[in-house]
């Protein structure tokens, strides 16, 4: 754990891409300095792959991307941020690099050219007892045909390789020239199954580095390290857990980049704690995110909306058992090249292979960072034997070398296990278990049915003593569905019944061939309402090729994937369907907005560094990438900053939501004093559990949670709440309270309120 001095009181994440350039951020840090952010934090900005929409495809570590601004985009910036008092946070990307177009990578073509004699070849995580680098781009075995040489390069259709030198030898065939290379152009469903390089997840054009060499560390952060000396403040890791040793990457890291504020992409289960032997400010958030969710979830409801699930679905299993089955068919299909090359390592251990996919399945964490989460490995053993009783003697073979911190089996399967856990779990499972999706997120438990306000309290109170700096957030470039569409699904959870009803009506007129797919996809309609059609179904063709239960990426079923569209195209089109979706939609518009007020202001003012991602400081109806990554209408925020008055009233238009964003982050700029500490604030009378509140130092929040259930229980009536000693101002609607006052009052004119002395 380390502290820093340039921590920023907030962030706000922009996607730079090739159509919102650095030089359009540069314009927006006026805007942003009166919103009341501290910082302005950028997605990646090195040098990726031409049409790249997110930048975590890196292919010159060494150069800022001219698509997104180059070199005179990023100095344009950071004069603006110093000029309009903002800091300048940006994520760096360490565990891979883009390869999709080999001629854009200087070091991958460099390898593909000399093969181990590159001076890049130890860049690359290569298994080099293989004879040569394998390419999965082939059409079939037989595309080889399609082969030609032009300019001095080997090309398939649009993909361009290079040539060895001397291999394009008058007389040589096409099919001698390819044999003659350092790499295997072959069929792309090879890919799984023989790769021969480490990638992220299952991603072939993603190649992993060898950011533990120090001579490689330095190659690929020298650009990062002058980002520094410029002004940068801080670095936001992605995915951590693909490195050899996180720990070292992360010591050396803040070598590099002394004072800086570093926060890791580190996804945690719950109970699991980050290492606080890491010399960075924390996670970024979705641990956070998970408690932000689950406070305004009605756990009453758990038992009724299981049973609902149960019996629209047929579906029985627990969430375990999908994690288990999704997880299973990642090692199976997705990375199967990856336990070969493990079990490689062990080849005097009979089934090495299966005894590593077995445990790699049965890791309850993402990884484990030896010797700290040895436990986690002895307990996926444990299962193992279990399991498969008969791999006793591999399992006693492999124990010593899989628990040795030194050992490459060890160190590769810990790579593993995150990929399994990433893949198998949010990327499957998640799709497959729709009992509440509201809860399907990026490092959320969807078995775990909201959170209670006293646990609540504690995970905030930890977080206050232990990574006050960490960063939180409430919607990020990976989230599955955008921090309103949470919370309006969470009202599903006060109105069960309701929500049958609808849910029933909706599988009886719009058949679908897979209930579980279905159930998902009426949850997401009742989310987002009528959105553009074309959303809802690239959304929908995402969704039911992760869930891989009718139909897959790699192999489409094209008669279910219609019956699909057709049903969204239904709805869409149809008067009756159209009615009943938007008077479903429009009923949760209350109890959805102020949930959504409420969850938004606990996230600004609860302890860590609250991320404001771009345009939510209005409402957003979002789902997964790339929905989440579109473009935001910044002019229209800025008008309506500069037009807001004071307290505008809760509507359509999200002012309210913006009032709210930029009231608690001027006070968090302003006053920081305020936000040095975390009491549990609590009303007394009969909907005193219908409030959350917390006292920072100085800074009072009080939000309203389950509003639909307080308006059906009466309201308010006598709960009341002390304040402590002094006048008390409402900073977001300007009116004062002392002593003793009634809840009902206290929300007269907002569901949420912000006191201070």
């Amino acid at each position: 754990m380390s502290t820093t001095s340039n921590a920023p009181t907030a962030t706000y994440r922009l996607q730079i891409t090739p159509d919102f350039t650095l030089d359009q951020a540069a314009a927006l840090t006026g805007y942003l300095a009166d919103l009341g952010v501290g910082a302005v934090y950028l997605s990646p900005v090195l040098t990726s792959t031409t049409g790249s929409d997110h930048g975590y495809d890196a292919t010159d570590p060494r150069t800022v991307d001219p698509q997104r601004g180059g070199e005179a985009g990023l100095a344009a910036l950071l004069r603006a941020a110093r000029a309009d008092g903002l800091a300048v946070v940006t994520d760096i990307v360490p565990n891979h690099l883009g390869i999709s177009k080999p001629v854009e990578n200087p070091a991958w073509w460099d390898v593909l050219t000399h093969g181990r004699d590159s001076a890049y070849a130890d860049w690359f995580d290569i298994d080099w007892s293989r004879p040569r680098i394998l390419v999965p781009v082939l059409g079939s075995a037989d595309d080889v045909s399609a082969l030609e040489v032009t300019d001095g390069e080997l090309r398939y259709y649009e993909h361009r390789f290079p040539l060895a030198p001397g291999s394009d030898q008058p007389g040589r065939t096409l099919q001698q020239v390819h044999d003659a290379q350092h790499y295997e152009l072959v069929d792309y469903h090879r890919g799984n199954s023989e790769l021969n390089y480490r990638r992220f997840f299952a991603v072939e054009t993603l190649a992993g580095l060898r950011v533990e060499d120090e001579a490689v560390f330095r190659g690929t952060h020298e650009r990062i390290a002058r980002w520094v000396a410029e002004g940068v403040t801080g670095l936001r890791v992605d995915h951590p857990d693909g490195l050899v040793d996180p720990g070292e990457y992360l010591e050396r890291l803040a070598a590099l980049a002394p004072g800086a504020w570093i926060t890791v992409e580190k996804i945690l289960e719950p109970g699991e704690q980050l290492l606080t032997s890491w010399p960075v400010a924390g996670t970024t958030g979705y641990d956070a995110m998970r408690e932000y969710t689950g406070v305004f979830v009605d756990t009453e409801a758990e038992a009724l909306l299981t049973n609902l699930y149960r019996m629209t679905t047929g579906d029985t299993k627990e969430l375990d058992d999908h994690i288990w089955d999704g997880k299973v068919m990642v090692v199976r299909e997705l990375l199967r090249a990856e336990i070969s090359r493990l079990a490689a390592l062990a080849p005097d251990v009979p089934d090495a292979d299966q005894v590593i996919a077995i445990a790699a399945v049965a890791f309850e964490v993402y990884r484990s960072y030896l010797p700290e989460g040895r436990e986690h490995l002895d307990h996926a053993l444990e299962v193992v034997l279990e399991r498969r009783p008969q791999l006793a003697d591999s399992v006693r073979a492999l124990y010593p070398r899989l628990t040795d911190p030194a050992d490459e089996l060890a160190r590769r399967f810990q790579q593993l296990t995150g990929a399994t856990m990433a893949k198998g779990v949010e990327d499957t499972a998640f799709y497959r278990y729709n009992r509440f999706v509201a809860l399907n997120e990026v490092g959320g438990d969807p078995s775990l049915f909201g959170v209670r306000p006293e646990d609540f309290h504690t995970a905030q109170q930890t977080r206050q003593e232990v990574w006050p700096q960490t960063m939180t957030s409430l919607s990020t470039h990976d989230t599955k569905r955008g921090e309103d569409v949470r919370m309006r699904l969470a009202v599903l959870s006060e109105q069960p019944e309701a929500w049958a009803e609808f849910v029933a009506a909706m599988i009886a007129d719009v058949p679908l061939p897979e209930p579980t797919f279905a159930y998902l996809l009426w949850q997401t309609v009742a989310g987002v309402g009528l959105i553009e059609a074309g959303r809802m179904h690239a959304y929908a063709e995402k969704a039911m090729r992760e869930a891989a239960l009718a139909t897959t990426w790699l192999e489409n079923d094209e008669e279910f994937e219609s019956a699909v569209h057709a049903a969204i195209d239904r709805v869409w089109s149809e008067p009756e369907l159209r009615e009943r979706v938007e008077t479903f939609h429009r009923g949760l518009d209350r109890a959805a907005r102020t949930n959504s007020l409420g969850q938004k202001l606990v996230q600004l003012t609860a302890p860590g560094v609250p991320d404001v991602y771009q345009g939510t400081e209005l409402w957003e109806d979002s789902l997964v990438d790339p929905d989440n990554r579109r473009p935001v209408d910044f002019a229209a925020r800025r008008a309506l900053l500069g037009s807001a008055g004071q307290a505008p009233a809760i509507d359509a238009d999200g002012a309210a939501k913006l009032h709210l964003t930029r009231t608690a982050l001027r006070l968090r700029r302003d006053r920081p004093e305020l936000f040095a500490g975390y009491r549990p604030v609590t009303a007394t009378g009969p909907s005193a559990a219908h409030l959350l509140g917390f006292d920072r130092g100085g800074a009072l929040t009080l939000v309203t949670r389950l509003s639909h259930r307080l308006a059906e229980r009466g309201g308010w009536r006598e709960t009341v709440v002390a304040l402590p000693e002094g006048r008390w101002t409402d900073a977001l609607t300007g009116t004062v309270h002392t002593g003793e006052v009634q809840a009902a009052a206290l929300f007269g004119t907002y569901p949420v309120a912000l006191l201070t002395r």
